[in-house]
């Protein structure tokens, strides 16, 4: 009876709830969604189905081969959509906590100044031990 009133009332079915305790009955309109796939799901599943069809194959395997390559489309489908909402979810995780966390930093002026007078000196020095190498050597040859 269920069946058939699904069939005519395109998937609505009334559904009674009863509560003991309170001892009254509310009557709701339940919709039973079936997820239908989409008609380039068909077709797809369909010319791969006719693609890998064996010689010989009868029109109801290729068929159910076709119906089980849609189903594996369809779960792929929902599994994509599962991370989609998951990276969407830590996104927004992510957005919410960063003006939190975000302050603004005052740069450090005199650490950078006095690391850039470094190489400097460091090439001075060079030069002037390679000078007095070179007028040792002067002095020692005459």
């Amino acid at each position: 009876m269920v069946d058939s009133f699904l069939r005519n009332n395109s998937g609505v079915a009334p559904v009674t709830f009863s509560y003991p305790s309170e001892h009254c009955v509310v009557n709701t309109m339940v919709k039973y969604s079936k997820q239908q796939t989409s008609e380039q799901t068909q077709l797809e599943a369909q010319k791969l189905a006719n693609h890998i069809q064996k010689p010989g194959q009868t029109k109801e395997q290729t068929r159910l081969i076709a119906q089980g390559i849609q189903k594996g489309i369809d779960l792929y489908k929902r599994q994509q959509k599962a991370k989609a909402r998951e990276l969407d979810k830590k996104l927004k995780k992510a957005a919410q906590s960063k003006p939190e966390e975000a302050l603004p930093i005052e740069p450090e002026v005199s650490a950078p100044a006095a690391k850039a007078g470094l190489p400097w000196l460091l090439l001075g020095l060079s030069w002037l031990g390679f000078g007095v190498c070179f007028y040792l050597g002067l002095i020692i040859a005459a």
